[in-house]
């Protein structure tokens, strides 16, 4: 009898202690594409192993939108995840943030009508020096329509570069210079920054905090795996090979948890 009562507390505890563990996923995605997309080249850095294909088919993203809504998920912006994180409020288990990288042509022709199917809100990081000038990335007219519903934008440099090889003048240089140029352009402020290729160092945040913003987003390369530090929040990739079973449990909120565990052996 004494056996079991500790076996079911134990179970009880771990249960509670894994629900503590609890981090809202925010989704990153880049292309929505059937196209293989390669990365935009990043500045200052050269990419090391295997190259990710970034692109997510449109069936394939319909299809996670739909499973999102289908099964109670609450799509929150990314203003009211970063108001909610800094205020300690405790997100119901079935939230997520929807964030795409670079700003490809096709977030306007293939997601952004998917997107507004089931009424989700969305951020885009934008390269603000291509946006308008390379065919492959989003024009300011496009960013313009796709903000009336819903999709807000934040920067991701001026041209992509990887942060923590800059020298301190270069890094202000990216990370204020695209700040202003995309508030220009929409005449709104830009609250948010995504670390091109996740790559960010102390002294970048610091000058991401002092340029105005109200946090910045990596990749997986963050230290801190529960998204305390608003400065370097991670965030979960979806690409095309993941499948019905991966996007669960990308979804299950304790993703983070198992890349913690990973990192620690």
């Amino acid at each position: 009898m004494a056996v079991t009562f500790i076996l079911i507390a134990s179970v009880l505890a771990f249960n509670v202690w894994l629900q503590s563990q609890y981090v809202v996923p925010i989704l990153m995605y880049h292309s929505v594409s059937s196209a293989d997309i390669k990365p935009v080249f990043v500045i200052g850095h050269h990419r090391e192993g295997k190259l990710r294909l970034l692109n997510v088919s449109p069936q394939s993203f319909d299809k996670q939108m739909g499973y999102l809504q289908n099964n109670g998920y609450q799509v929150i912006s990314l203003d009211d995840y970063v108001e909610g994180n800094r205020q300690g409020k405790k997100f119901s288990h079935r939230t997520v943030v929807i964030t795409f990288d670079d700003g490809y042509q096709d977030n306007y022709t293939n997601a952004f009508p998917i997107l507004k199917k089931y009424h989700f809100p969305a951020t885009i990081f934008l390269i603000s020096d291509i946006v308008g000038i390379n065919p492959d990335i989003l024009n300011w007219e496009q960013v313009k329509e796709m903000g009336k519903y819903g999709i807000t934008f934040g920067s991701h440099t001026r041209h992509h570069a990887y942060l923590p090889s800059l020298s301190k003048g270069q890094m202000k240089d990216e990370i204020l210079g695209s700040k202003r140029a995309i508030e220009e352009h929409l005449g709104k402020p830009v609250y948010y920054l995504a670390y091109p290729s996740g790559g960010f160092s102390e002294q970048v945040k610091a000058i991401t905090a002092l340029a105005g913003y109200k946090a910045a987003l990596a990749t997986n390369r963050g230290y801190d795996h529960f998204n305390v530090d608003l400065y370097e929040l991670d965030r979960i990739h979806i690409n095309n090979w993941d499948n019905e079973l991966t996007f669960k449990w990308k979804l299950s909120g304790l993703y983070n948890l198992f890349r913690e565990l990973k990192n620690s052996h």
